[in-house]
């Protein structure tokens, strides 16, 4: 999921009140524990004072859930979980190659995504099992680069692929972004290649743009508006 694009202004702003909206949602009368239901299950829960979840606001940690996945936080200790989860030929494949995840790139890369939580109040997470607790995968919501866009994005191990993971995290943020985060349009990255992310976009709901140049490669793109969204998740 990775092309050159201009952002409006509309984008910009978007992309710079993402905090400030979780933030003013984490005070509402909703925020103790709520449960969504659509093409999925997503269970948004605040928690005081625990160390879980991957988003955090002010003392409380916000954790989100779908039927079969958790995400939480990357933190320094999964780097050699995730240069593992990465060095796979098929997972890296449509990923930039070695060249994008090597060992070194990827430590400048969890990086990146822990900023991120503190920067824009979202980003990549790592993905596991609920039933085992075994991480599969990473997904999220994060800047498409300086474009002034949010991407949804993930990736899993070869092994759960087909299983429909892919869509289910995909459907899962993309209900966040809009139904709590209040995002007006989120977008969509991928290899030419990579059939299976990009119709993981399309049965998500998302429309074809264009061809454009993200992460050093040529990526198709896809996006989705909130009013769209309201649509498709009916």
């Amino acid at each position: 999921m990775r092309g050159r694009s201009r952002a409006c202004p509309r984008d910009r702003g978007n992309l710079e009140s993402f905090p400030n909206r979780i933030a003013s949602f984490s005070n509402s009368k909703c925020s103790v524990c709520f449960k969504f239901i659509i093409g999925v299950v997503l269970f948004p829960v605040f928690v005081d004072n625990l160390d879980v979840g991957p988003l955090s606001i002010s003392s409380k940690i916000f954790m989100i859930e779908t039927e079969r996945l958790f995400f939480r936080k990357f933190t320094e200790a999964d780097l050699p979980w995730l240069i593992e989860n990465r060095s796979p030929a098929a997972v890296n494949r449509y990923l930039g190659g070695v060249k994008m995840q090597n060992p070194e790139a990827l430590a400048v890369r969890i990086r990146f995504y822990m900023d991120c939580y503190d920067k824009h109040g979202v980003g990549m997470y790592a993905m596991g099992l609920k039933e085992t607790g075994e991480l599969i995968g990473s997904s999220g919501l994060q800047p498409l680069e300086e474009t002034g866009e949010i991407e949804v994005g993930y990736n899993l191990a070869e092994k759960h692929w087909r299983q429909g993971y892919g869509y289910e995290c995909a459907m899962g943020w993309l209900k966040y972004g809009f139904e709590t985060a209040g995002l007006e349009r989120i977008v969509a990255v991928a290899h030419p290649e990579n059939t299976g992310s990009w119709r993981i976009m399309e049965k998500c709901g998302m429309k074809f743009e264009g061809r454009q140049t993200h992460y050093g490669m040529e990526c198709v793109l896809y996006a989705i508006s909130a009013e769209t969204w309201n649509n498709v998740s009916r």
